[in-house]
């Protein structure tokens, strides 16, 4: 299938983590699809959300909730199953259809992976950019930066809560509609 190329979809994902090695019997797993989407010619950036997911495998520790906001209450009251989010985005944003990036592979291979374990339908197309990656080459920069220091040399202000994917995907497509400007 063709892939159309009007629109690309931005997503950036929280998962559990903890502060040193992940502890005996816990998996690192996704918490938030933050995803928006951004016009390709006017770099308009809409339908910006947040996903909650509730962890199965694993809790948010509080080094995570410090890092993130993310509390295992908020996802117990608010959150979804892995799978449904991933059926969300399928059916809402027809993720199939479009390329889709993320700030870096951790993104991912972290989709890959759960989707993978969980026997679950990858819900984007196989076309990924890394964005870390074309701003790196579009700035000509010897050494990768993260999606902050991104923000910082481009002169754009950090809109949100750094490490909220539903902020992040947002900050990341004002990186990328820079990079398919000036590429």
């Amino acid at each position: 299938m063709k892939l159309k190329r009007n629109k690309i979809i931005v997503i950036d994902i929280e998962a559990t983590c903890w502060n040193g090695k992940i502890p005996p019997g816990k998996t690192s797993e996704i918490i938030e699809f933050g995803i928006c989407e951004l016009d390709t010619e006017t770099g308009e950036i809409s339908r910006n959300k947040g996903i909650l997911v509730k962890p199965e495998r694993s809790e948010v520790s509080p080094f995570c909730t410090e890092l993130t906001t993310i509390t295992q209450g908020l996802l117990d009251k608010e959150g979804i199953s892995f799978e449904e989010a991933c059926q969300e985005i399928r059916e809402k944003y027809n993720s199939k259809e479009y390329v889709w990036a993320s700030y870096g592979a951790y993104d991912l291979k972290m989709i890959q992976s759960q989707c993978e374990k969980r026997g679950v339908e990858y819900p984007l197309s196989q076309e990924h950019i890394n964005v870390k990656v074309l701003f790196s080459e579009v700035k000509d920069l010897r050494r990768k930066v993260g999606m902050k220091g991104a923000l910082h040399i481009l002169d754009i202000p950090l809109e949100g809560t750094h490490h909220r994917g539903v902020d992040d995907a947002k900050n990341i497509a004002k990186i990328l509609h820079w990079c398919l400007r000036n590429k």
